[in-house]
């Protein structure tokens, strides 16, 4: 089949092909960096909270900029939050009135939050692409087929199967390879979706836990 495929049909195929790979290996590289994120924020946090507990900020400071934590969204965050007000409280920021001070730091960690986020939502939105558009590239595909298959028709003066039998079977393997690549790209955008989601509240409760402490040391 491949070799009675014209020009046309054969890069649709390669086309494809490449779009098929780079999903998958988006996906792969996303669920390994949200596994470990996932992983290293559940043994990050506890540890932190024991250290914010005994009063211990530069410790938790450098717990949070560990490279056992490199993927750990969470550390990222408190990081950003503690660094903040531990610059403050040693540049003189303590004269500030509590309510300036604890702007600052949200401001900190917000910017943080927000670039931690959009690092997460890196290569997702390809899936995206590749899951709407994969579909009609496979189209053009069936479209040469079906000319094809007519073509086939006018050169042979005959309507039987025989004449057509190449053309159709052209535009159902394009369009069978669009749908391929479209429906595992589509699920594993939703899917990686829903997980950037349940990190952005962990981020937002990690962040309104880490504001709330700070105000507590200073009032």
């Amino acid at each position: 089949m491949w070799g009675q495929m014209g020009l046309v049909a054969k890069g649709v195929a390669v086309v494809l092909f490449i779009m098929s790979m780079w999903s998958i290996g988006v996906a792969i590289e996303r669920i390994f960096t949200f596994t470990q994120a996932r992983n290293q924020s559940k043994l990050f946090a506890p540890q932190v909270a024991k250290h914010l507990r005994d009063g211990r900020l530069k410790d938790a400071i450098n717990l949070a900029s560990s490279k056992n934590y490199r993927y750990s969204h969470l550390a990222k965050v408190v990081l950003a939050g503690l660094q903040e007000y531990q610059f403050q409280k040693e540049s003189g920021g303590a004269a500030l009135q509590r309510e300036d001070l604890m702007d600052t730091v949200r401001r900190s960690i917000q910017r943080a939050a927000a670039l931690t986020a959009s690092d997460l939502k890196k290569g997702v939105a390809a899936l995206a692409t590749i899951g709407s558009t994969a579909p009609f590239v496979g189209l053009i595909g069936t479209v040469v087929g079906v000319i094809n298959a007519f073509t086939g028709i006018t050169s042979s003066g005959s309507s039987g199967i025989g004449a057509v039998s190449a053309g159709i079977a052209e535009a159902l393997v394009e369009t069978a390879l669009g749908l391929v690549v479209a429906i595992p790209a589509v699920w594993f955008y939703n899917y990686l979706t829903g997980r950037i989601e349940y990190f952005n509240v962990e981020m937002d409760n990690s962040s309104s836990e880490l504001v709330d402490y700070f105000i507590r040391q200073t009032s």
